[in-house]
């Protein structure tokens, strides 16, 4: 969906339009598809084991289908994107699964007023975070709608609402949990927003708002957050790519026993390319997660990755990347937590090198290597993952 919120950021703005750089155009319709191989290799430590757990070793490989899509109808648009993560494992039959996502929105620009509403729907088997181990089933439903009307010629101001629907299948589990019965949530949020447009290529944002968490059968986690955050948007045809926010977070239990947070929050995802030959992109995240034990059922996350891409010289390039994340865990006041307050690391660090054959292939190796320390013996782990990648984009 941020395509769509980028469009909406710049409705007004004589920017290029993104269905433009698509490759294929059937009338009104604009396509991007694409095909990947990634992780065509080794991964040494499958279920994520702790070294006396004697971790195991599999072939792996996954195959990524997608499509991103523009349909004009008048001066409304339709964005939407279609992925099938498609992921195999030799030995551990029980570890492969097919991963769908679809996501689509719409933009409906008026004189003064600007609608837009999206829905998304996410079927998967992927790890849901840093804590979590198991590939456990899960579902995903979202849609949210935002009204925004012009007050001056570049200032906006405006209302919008999210839903989110997460569901666990019922045997999913991980460390004898069930997921399905502790993490089965719906999240609602609301909230004021402001935004000035800089340039035509640059916004600025103001949010105030509500989130209500609510679990299916675990209401010794829901919880009220009053939110309010100020970012900054960049345009995909800007040179500086992407947006960041910082914000700050009164997150509030509903039931006594466990610590409020009241905090900064962040979120970042730019990516700037220098001279046509270098990229640097740098993500960061910093809020409230919840966690599948119920004596200490959240935790806050801080962490920061980033990757540098550079040609070497013709077809060639490298790319390098890193990161760390921190999860600091909050107990349950009169419970026995294995570790009271615990605070786990997890660092990523990899690299790999790749070879393009003409505009559309690229064929790569990559290693990447993860590590996790914890004051809980069995959650410390280390895993290599190596293998080869091939993207094919249309």
């Amino acid at each position: 969906m941020a395509a769509l919120l980028v469009i909406a950021s710049r409705a007004s703005a004589q920017t290029p339009d993104p269905a433009a750089s698509a490759r294929v155009h059937i009338g009104p319709l604009a396509l991007s598809p694409a095909i990947s191989l990634t992780n065509a290799g080794v991964d040494d430590n499958v279920f994520n084991d702790a070294d006396q757990n004697a971790p195991k070793s599999d072939f792996t490989m996954t195959v990524e289908p997608k499509t991103d899509l523009w349909l004009h109808f008048g001066r409304s648009l339709l964005v939407g994107n279609v992925t099938e993560d498609l992921v195999y494992y030799r030995k551990y039959v029980n570890q492969r699964s097919a991963n769908s996502s679809l996501k689509v929105g719409l933009l409906v620009p008026l004189t003064r007023l600007t609608l837009a509403g999206n829905a998304g729907y996410l079927d998967t088997k992927e790890r849901p975070g840093f804590e979590i181990d198991a590939r456990a089933q899960r579902q995903e439903v979202s849609y949210d709608g935002s009204v925004e009307l012009r007050a001056m010629s570049k200032t906006y101001i405006g209302v919008k609402a999210r839903r989110q629907m997460v569901d666990y299948a019922d045997d999913a589990a991980f460390l004898g949990v069930n997921l399905h019965h502790e993490l089965n949530r719906t999240v609602t949020s609301e909230a004021i927003t402001v935004r000035h447009q800089l340039t035509p290529l640059t916004s600025i944002n103001l949010d105030v708002g509500r989130q209500f968490d609510r679990f299916d059968f675990s209401a010794l986690r829901d919880s009220d957050s009053r939110q309010v955050s100020l970012g900054v948007k960049f345009d995909p045809f800007a040179l500086l790519k992407g947006g960041a926010t910082v914000g700050y977070r009164d997150f509030k239990p509903r039931i006594a026993g466990l610590q409020n947070f009241q905090g900064l929050t962040a979120l970042v995802d730019l990516s700037y390319v220098a001279l046509g030959s270098t990229k640097v992109a740098v993500q960061a995240l910093r809020d409230v997660q919840y966690s599948f034990d119920v004596n200490q059922p959240y935790y806050i996350l801080t962490g920061a990755s980033a990757s540098l891409a550079q040609q070497i010289f013709g077809p060639v390039d490298v790319v390098g990347r890193i990161g760390a994340q921190r999860l600091d865990y909050r107990d349950r006041a009169g419970v026995a937590a294995a570790v009271s307050n615990r605070v786990d690391y997890v660092h990523t660090y990899g690299g790999g090198v790749g070879y393009h054959l003409g505009r559309d292939l690229r064929i790569g190796f990559n290693v990447d290597n993860a590590h996790r320390t914890s004051a809980v013996t069995l959650r410390n782990y280390s895993g290599l993952r190596y293998g080869a990648a091939v993207t094919y984009g249309l």
